[in-house]
């Protein structure tokens, strides 16, 4: 009968498989090209055994491919989550697809709960300032109408009521103008900013009020050619107003350090030794028109904060206690 021989890669593999006993070998291929040293085998065995390495290295292709296209996946979901875009969904054909949708899913119920406690918060803010400019004005209005006989005389100063009303209501568009100022932050017009600079403009800008308080503002970073991609106008109202109110908690010192963090991101820390902020308001302080005051409006740090969204940024209150109160700001 005729026999073929087989690569030598193929002749290991049916070694492998070769009775240990050592008996004739199964029935051999026609087609008779003996070489020395070569092994006979059926044809029906090489075909499958070529089957088999064809279908692996399939798999190992297709596996490849559906790898690349799942990273692909997860760099886009990644993406997304970070510009807080929850807009997709992957078509649920396999398990991979499946598990992405789920973990949008869990975000997108934290943002929603975490929507719903803002705007409770937001809410309870809103009613408590409007309730103390307008429940005056109702009561006082009710008593000046009542105090009246029939002939349109008061036992009531009815020019100090009026006056008190007017100052209630001028109030009361004070509040409204400053909500409209906290929903109408610009987008930022972003350019390369030398923070040393920027710094250097920001403690001159504050340098009479904190002489008249008798404090000392200086800038302290780890390296001199520190850089961020912001607006200027923005950044500097963030740190003007952190300044101001580190004076107005009574810092003598107030020290802004800048450093290099992970991922190429740029660290700004203000620090003052002023009054500490009360540890059951700093969970507080970002909410708007909170405020531990008595003539603040509440919305410096939350605008802050909102300038540093449109950043891509954050801004924390990391520390404050008896001997220090610190601001992180993170560019990225």
């Amino acid at each position: 009968m005729e026999q073929v021989l087989l690569p030598t890669t193929l002749r290991n593999l049916w070694l492998l498989v070769l009775p240990t006993s050592g008996g004739p070998l199964p029935l051999m291929m026609p087609r008779a090209a003996l070489v020395a040293g070569s092994t006979p085998v059926p044809s029906t065995l090489v075909i499958i055994i070529v089957a088999v390495v064809v279908a692996l290295i399939v798999w190992l292709l297709a596996a490849m491919c559906t790898r690349r296209k799942d990273i692909k996946k997860v760099a886009y979901m990644m993406d997304a989550l970070e510009d807080g875009e929850l807009n997709f969904r992957f078509k649920e054909s396999n398990k991979f697809n499946r598990t992405l949708n789920r973990i949008r899913t869990i975000f997108e119920m934290q943002r929603q709960q975490h929507e719903q406690d803002s705007w409770t918060k937001l809410i309870r803010v809103l009613t408590h300032e409007i309730m103390n400019t307008v429940s005056p004005i109702a009561s006082l209005s009710d008593a000046m109408a009542k105090s009246m006989d029939e002939h349109g005389h008061s036992e009531l100063d009815i020019k100090a009521g009026l006056e008190t009303i007017s100052d209630s209501s001028n109030n009361l568009i004070g509040f409204v103008q400053t909500y409209r100022q906290l929903s109408g932050v610009a987008k930022p017009v972003r350019k390369a900013l030398d923070l040393k600079e920027l710094m250097d403009s920001v403690i001159a800008l504050n340098s009479e009020f904190a002489a008249s308080c008798g404090a000392v503002c200086k800038y302290r970073p780890e390296a001199d050619d520190l850089m961020i991609y912001a607006d200027e106008g923005q950044i500097s109202q963030i740190l003007i107003n952190l300044i101001k109110n580190a004076l107005q908690a009574g810092a003598k010192h107030i020290v802004i350090g800048a450093r290099m963090g992970q991922d190429d991101e740029v660290i700004v820390l203000v620090a003052n030794d002023g009054d500490p902020i009360p540890a059951s308001a700093q969970e507080q302080i970002f909410i708007p028109f909170y405020t531990t005051k008595k003539e603040g409006s509440g919305i410096g740090l939350s605008i802050s904060r909102q300038i540093m969204r449109n950043h891509n940024g954050t801004i924390e209150l990391t520390r404050s206690d008896a001997e220090r109160t610190i601001f992180e700001l993170r560019f990225r």
